[in-house]
């Protein structure tokens, strides 16, 4: 296995704790660590794990979105799932994303001015570009249509942060796939709009929404939700590659990412994971999966495309997804998943959802990626 870092790795919290299995070990502000480069057979393996016990064991959805299975907790994970086919080209996961799709009957979900209900459509847009079926982008096309001729500010209806990943990259791929340029039009209005509200310049982070403007931790810290800004910033990803090159907006979304990008490799704790709370890790010091899970996904992401530092980067990813991967129980669950909620909050070893496993494999493409280009150059 190849090291690729051996260092002293700064961490801003006075201490905190890695967990390995049961064992809890406390370390000092500052580490000596060692991150491997990951098996690329081994992050396969793993991937189709997480990915079959989700499918065996489906968490069910929450809140005003439960009763209906293609809200914003299933959709997150399929996703994941539609990136893992085309990272593996495993059928395994297309088979899945198909069958869910059509047991949804391609329907968007019912709030249709509400962004969780739009993120069923972008795995319908997937499967679309995939195998072309107008039946796939009917309904999406029809929702999006409705809100252009209803429209609202999008701080007004995008006025959480985590909307920034169910609904924009849907709208993404609809004007990818259909090249018509009203609806990358909307997207660029409603999601500046929403970015100017939320996001904090001097932390360079992304509140959750207006009531985190002013609230502070316990120990006195600005609030910023690790899965939040995990939400964030990976649905830039999925919005940057679904624009075309000459898109004047393009460039806008290229720096907020590599801005994000900055921000959060700073906040990562030595053992791989970013805390649930950014700014005070010792609030909730136990690790967090799903933030995790996105954060990870990004900055791999980023890397393939060129847009991040290898150098500087490559440590951080490596060590998100060694991270994820102690996550995982023997069984294919990911653990310390922090329930749906809106904040910061505790997590266990044994909380899983289906957005923290959507989350995984999103990670493990872009790791599968990077690992086939890396072994390409080095004439593997």
């Amino acid at each position: 296995m190849k090291k690729i870092f051996d260092g002293v790795v700064p961490f801003r919290s006075k201490l905190f704790m890695i967990l390995f299995g049961l064992t809890v070990i406390q370390i000092e502000a500052t580490a000596q660590v060692e991150v491997f480069a990951p098996d690329r057979q081994d992050v396969k393996q793993q991937m189709r794990a997480v990915a079959d016990y989700q499918i065996k064991n489906p968490t069910k959805s929450a809140g005003k979105s439960k009763g209906y299975p293609n809200g914003w907790v299933r959709s997150a994970f399929y996703i994941g799932v539609m990136a893992a086919h085309e990272a593996t080209g495993d059928a395994f996961y297309l088979s899945n994303a198909r069958n869910w799709a059509q047991s949804t009957n391609y329907a968007m979900a019912p709030r249709w001015r509400h962004a969780d209900d739009h993120a069923c459509g972008s795995v319908y847009l997937s499967l679309y570009s995939n195998s072309p079926n107008d039946k796939h982008i009917r309904a999406v096309r029809a929702v999006y249509d409705k809100l252009i001729a209803n429209p609202k500010p999008g701080r007004e209806d995008w006025w959480w942060c985590d909307a920034l990943f169910m609904s924009p990259p849907t709208l993404a791929q609809l004007g990818g796939v259909t090249g018509n340029k009203k609806y990358h039009k909307f997207l660029h209005e409603m999601y500046w709009d929403t970015a100017e509200y939320l996001f904090d310049k001097e932390a360079a982070l992304f509140y959750r929404d207006q009531r985190y403007f002013f609230h502070r931790s316990e120990n006195g810290e600005k609030v910023f939700w690790s899965r939040g800004n995990g939400w964030v910033i990976a649905g830039l990803p999925r919005i940057i590659s679904n624009l075309p090159e000459n898109d004047k907006q393009r460039e806008s979304y290229i720096q907020l990412f590599k801005t994000l990008a900055s921000s959060l490799m700073k906040l990562q704790g030595v053992d791989g994971f970013w805390r649930s709370s950014l700014h005070d890790p010792d609030e909730f010091p136990n690790p967090e999966s799903s933030g995790t899970g996105f954060i990870t996904y990004a900055l791999a992401w980023g890397v393939n495309q060129g847009y991040l530092d290898k150098d500087l980067y490559e440590p951080v990813v490596f060590n998100g997804w060694s991270a994820l991967d102690r996550a995982v129980h023997g069984n294919g669950k990911i653990g310390w998943v922090q329930d749906i909620g809106v904040d910061p909050k505790e997590v266990s070893r044994d909380d899983t959802h289906a957005y923290g496993a959507g989350a995984f494999l999103l990670a493990g493409s872009e790791i599968i990626k990077y690992l086939e280009k890396t072994d390409a150059d080095i004439g593997y």
